[in-house]
């Protein structure tokens, strides 16, 4: 039974260990501040590394060459996402069109006077 024991408060002192330099080296964590997590990790021996590990630590960036997880589909192209072709009909791409349009017609105009 003492072995036991001294497995455990091993396994309690690796996990506070590694969640307190987790919390502490990671630039951002999730659910609650970072000072909370440190807290929670000091203050309640077992549960505070463990809930940490579940809740607060924060998602690894995916590895090179794995897909990249998304959690709303994205259009497979410019014209079917609604956002891109709504941005195409700005008061901005008019005023070019029509300025596109003003130079067509002075170059036309400047070509049939040399003729």
């Amino acid at each position: 039974m003492v072995r036991l024991f001294i497995f455990l408060a091993a396994v309690q002192l690796v996990l506070f260990v590694l969640a307190l330099i987790s919390v502490l080296s990671a630039e951002r964590v999730r659910n609650a501040p970072r000072a909370v997590w440190a807290l929670l990790i000091l203050l309640i021996p077992l549960l505070g590394p463990i809930s940490y590990f579940v809740w607060g630590r924060p998602v690894p960036a995916p590895r090179e060459g794995t897909p990249i997880r998304r959690t709303k589909a994205r259009p497979s192209s410019p014209d079917d996402d609604a956002d891109f072709l709504r941005s195409m009909n700005t008061e901005q791409s008019r005023r070019d069109r029509e300025m596109l349009a003003q130079w067509e017609k002075e170059f036309n105009n400047n070509n049939h006077e040399d003729d």
